[in-house]
């Protein structure tokens, strides 16, 4: 049997009479779509008439991000989706018990999260955003370690802290991990996916907004963490907080492990708490899940390709734009 995979408007699969796309860019003429989380750069609306298979929460999460995404089914004959560990309800999906597509993907437990599992597969398409030697991420006890020492140091001086993460995803996580100080403030952003994540069961605290904090005059109480999105140290809202109330700035991203990255971003310090794979838990998922053949995507895709052909794999990067690569099943 053929199949079909190529890299255009998400990855785009042809197999068994079925086009299937997974995680489309936009709307897209296919008998399926997959939809693997609720990041806003994976969900779009699609068309009316297309079939779309995500978890629950996806479907919750992207709708309280405002995007409907119509005639959402979780389960489907020949088609098996597995919990990928990177944020809330992702999902890799395991075609016809052949092809395995991982999604974003994380392999080490967060907070209130599990890690990804692997599934044996004859194909495996997998994200390697990580996927360079270079990014080897500490145990979470370490980095939890050296990061509270930093907070506690921070407040005996009466200095305010910015805590900065993805509003989806990563900030659930850091609302978890350092619910413990007080107080804690959490923007707006944050505080709508704190509060879809309570929907779904998980048990976050109840923080108070950082608007409410405001009108309050809460801030001029230090210290306090504020749990905030993502935002370059260069932003209005950041300098503001570091200008009004000389607050620091602690963001967690992988891509700390950049020395410039710290720099780049105007940021006070950055640790490597990341949502997605490093390079090593990259390798040891494509062990544990014996592929045939090996299709690499995103970020470093090349580079983890060219490792797994060292290791003995049948590794090719599945580049932007690639129109079709075929193999016989």
């Amino acid at each position: 049997m053929r199949v079909s995979i190529s890299n255009d408007n998400g990855i785009l699969i042809k197999y068994r009479n079925m086009r299937i796309a997974l995680d489309p860019c936009k709307a897209i003429d296919t008998d399926l779509v997959f939809v693997s989380h609720a990041h806003i750069d994976h969900v779009h609306p699609q068309k009316d008439d297309t079939r779309v298979l995500a978890s629950e929460e996806t479907t919750l999460l992207a709708k309280e991000r405002g995007i409907d995404i119509r005639r959402t089914k979780q389960e489907l004959e020949g088609f098996e989706l597995i919990d990928s560990g990177h944020i809330l309800g992702s999902r890799s999906l395991l075609i016809d018990g052949k092809i395995l597509y991982t999604g974003d993907l994380a392999m080490r437990p967060r907070a209130f999260l599990n890690k990804g599992k692997s599934m044996k597969c004859d194909t495996l398409i997998i994200e390697s955003t990580y996927g360079k030697n270079s990014f080897r991420f500490p145990p979470l006890a370490k980095l939890l370690d050296e990061v509270n020492r930093l907070i506690s140091d921070l407040f005996s001086r009466g200095i305010p802290v910015v805590l900065m993460g993805y509003p989806l995803g990563k900030a659930q996580i850091l609302s978890y991990l350092f619910s413990s100080w007080d107080p804690i403030y959490v923007h707006g952003s944050v505080q709508r996916m704190n509060d879809a994540y309570s929907k779904l069961g998980i048990e976050l605290r109840d923080f108070i907004s950082y608007q409410e904090a405001v009108e309050k005059d809460l801030l001029k109480r230090r210290p306090w963490i504020l749990i905030s999105p993502m935002w370059s140290g260069r932003t209005n809202f950041v300098k503001g907080l570091k200008k009004k109330y000389n607050a620091v700035t602690i963001a967690f991203s992988g891509w700390s492990m950049e020395s410039s990255y710290k720099y780049a971003m105007s940021f006070d310090y950055a640790f490597p708490l990341s949502d997605h794979c490093d390079f090593d838990e990259l390798i040891k998922f494509v062990e544990d899940c014996e592929p045939k053949k090996v299709y690499t995507v995103h970020g470093f895709s090349s580079e983890l390709a060219s490792y797994l052909r060292r290791l003995g794999y049948d590794a090719t990067p599945l580049l932007s734009s690639q129109k079709s690569l075929d193999e016989s099943m």
